[in-house]
């Protein structure tokens, strides 16, 4: 039974391989069969994910359900680089593991929107699926990388393929951005290997945090220079995929051009792995670096919340508004990691699991509502409360959400990270919240124009919520719900984790 439950984490990571197994194995007519097929594929990681966190120990910070496995070695002269299959969880990853589970179930669901090339869409999809959640349960460099670029070269083909107008340039800038970010974390994982000889984050996190190997390389200038470097390209490679301010103009184009179902999960989840990799590479890995660049990151958190904010203020399309108001909720995200304590730091954790069950509801009502009128311009929307009055309903409750109203899930981590920054830069989270401020403004303007401004003669015949959309919907405001009004829901599992972490950087 022990060994059943190591084996958990790899469960969840390949177990959307059956999936794709049996959709293989469907004639490309049977596009309904396919369809179905891609959704039961998306439902054994979602039962193992749950399964796990039952048996998840909250009260221990370290690394459970491990399995070191090895892989191949590379001979180098006298010496042999071995590489290992290591996965793993802890109160970092499990909320965004289930958070993954859950959205590409919903994503899945949206996806019967999909009308042409079916089977190549649920193929890329669910390899898609299973690179996330190989990102979340890696504990090794190589294995992670290989997982990241997993996600990159799917959701490449995924917006190029079945996305709008401008899809191919939407996937080109994606892969130029994704791509030269991916470079830089190679680059960075590969100074890593050469100063330490290992790829294995556990060991590289027991050297990272040993004063004695690092007064020895304290009196080494190269060694320094390398680790050095090493940090400066992972951060920036995690800093791309957030995305930080400048590097965000690849997401907005993706967000606007892109089929729903894959915004959900690029704004869901894939924005969350550089908060992930921040966090964990960052903070866990880099604790003295992070210390000299913190002021940095929180001057940055602060452009990205308020260029953001004022940018979705001004924009007429709601996947637009909603682009750029994920560029300032990435900030709130910058701004936990940048307090360097346990309030931020859980802020930041709680900002991506609420960012990301929002933005997936959002998208997915813009989504269904693109369908029915083929345009997502608020000038041409409003009333649609009269025909659509459960689809409005939930819209209204997912911008309060967005806006941070208390009660739901965006209130308590906003919270938390403006707690955590106040301690340590009080004057930047200050200002930052007049971010708060456009957020209300651009989001009630959106939602009162959409669901209660005058009526346009065309949507008066529309068609409200079916079940197969108010049942994904619903399940989204449960959780942010859930973790409004019930935070220890989420904050159990990552208090001790980083706890740990801040104790280890002497916090």
């Amino acid at each position: 039974m022990m060994e059943i439950a190591k084996a958990l984490p790899t469960f969840i990571l390949f177990s959307p391989l059956i999936g794709v197994a049996v959709i293989l194995w469907l004639p490309r007519q049977k596009s309904q069969w396919i369809r179905m097929a891609g959704l039961l594929g998306t439902l054994p990681p979602l039962l193992f994910a749950f399964f796990l966190a039952c048996q998840f120990n909250f009260t221990r910070g370290a690394v459970q359900f491990r399995q070191d496995l090895p892989w191949f070695s590379i001979p180098l002269g006298q010496q042999k680089w071995n590489f290992s299959y290591q996965v793993g969880v802890d109160g970092l990853s499990l909320p965004l593991l289930m958070m993954t589970a859950i959205i590409v179930v919903l994503a899945a669901i949206a996806s019967f929107s999909i009308k042409k090339r079916e089977k190549g869409y649920f193929l890329l999809f669910l390899l898609l699926e299973m690179g996330m959640l190989g990102v979340f349960v890696a504990r090794n460099l190589f294995l992670f990388f290989i997982f990241f670029e997993v996600t990159l070269v799917t959701m490449f083909f995924l917006i190029g393929i079945w996305g709008l107008v401008n899809r191919e340039r939407a996937a080109n800038q994606f892969l130029l951005y994704n791509g030269a970010g991916s470079v830089l974390m190679l680059l960075g994982f590969i100074g890593l290997l050469t100063l330490f000889q290992t790829m294995d984050f556990d060991r590289l996190l027991g050297i990272m945090h040993d004063p004695q190997i690092m007064q020895m390389l304290a009196q080494n200038e190269m060694a320094q220079k390398v680790l050095m470097g090493a940090f400066l390209c992972i951060s920036l490679a995690f800093a791309i995929k957030l995305p930080v301010f400048p590097f965000h103009t690849w997401m907005l184009k993706v967000h606007t051009e892109a089929p729903p179902p894959v915004v959900m999960i690029h704004s869901g989840i894939l924005l969350k792995m550089g908060a992930y990799g921040l966090i964990r590479f960052g903070v866990e890995l880099f604790p003295t670096q992070v210390k000299e660049i913190a002021t940095i990151l929180a001057v940055l958190g602060l452009i990205n919340i308020l260029i953001g904010a004022a940018l979705a203020f001004v924009q007429k399309d709601l996947r637009r508004i909603l682009a750029y108001s994920s560029v300032s909720h990435m900030g709130i995200i910058l701004f936990g990691i940048a307090s360097l304590n346990v309030a931020g730091l859980s802020g930041a954790v709680f900002q991506a699991v609420s960012h990301g069950f929002i933005s997936a509801l959002l998208f997915f009502f813009i989504g269904r509502l693109y369908e029915r009128t083929r345009t997502t311009d608020i000038t041409e929307l409003g009333g649609l409360a009269s025909p659509m009055p459960v689809m409005t309903g939930i819209f209204l409750v997912g911008g309060l959400a967005l806006l941070g109203l208390p009660g739901l899930s965006g209130f308590i981590s906003e919270f938390l990270a403006f707690l955590g920054l106040f301690h340590t830069q009080p004057i930047i989270a200050a200002v930052g919240t007049l971010g708060l401020v456009l957020a209300a403004v651009y989001t009630l303007r959106a939602v009162l124009t959409v669901g209660f401004g005058p009526t346009d003669t065309r949507w008066r015949e529309l068609t409200d919520a079916r079940w197969t959309e108010t049942i994904p919907m619903l399940t989204m405001v449960g959780v942010i719900l859930l973790i409004g009004v019930w935070p220890a829901v989420l904050g159990d599992p990552i208090q001790t984790t980083l706890e740990q972490i801040m104790a280890r950087m002497g916090g």
